[in-house]
């Protein structure tokens, strides 16, 4: 299943967005796909990312349907 995505516009300064662009070049990303990285990278370090949901192994009656 595809991630949906959600456009907004940010503001940063010169130097903050010099340095950013520079960082992501340097990592052979694109400035957006740096900012997602760095705003990934501090929730997950916040543990503030929503827990993946695990497939669940099918129980006894859903093993029975089949």
């Amino acid at each position: 299943m595809a991630k949906t995505t959600k456009n907004f516009i940010l503001r940063v300064d010169a130097e903050t967005m010099d340095a950013i662009e520079k960082w992501a070049a340097d990592e052979f990303r694109s400035t957006n796909g740096q900012l997602q990285w760095i705003i990934t990278e501090a929730l997950r370090k916040a543990r503030r990312l929503p827990k993946k949901k695990r497939p669940s192994a099918p129980t006894d009656n859903e093993e029975e349907q089949s």
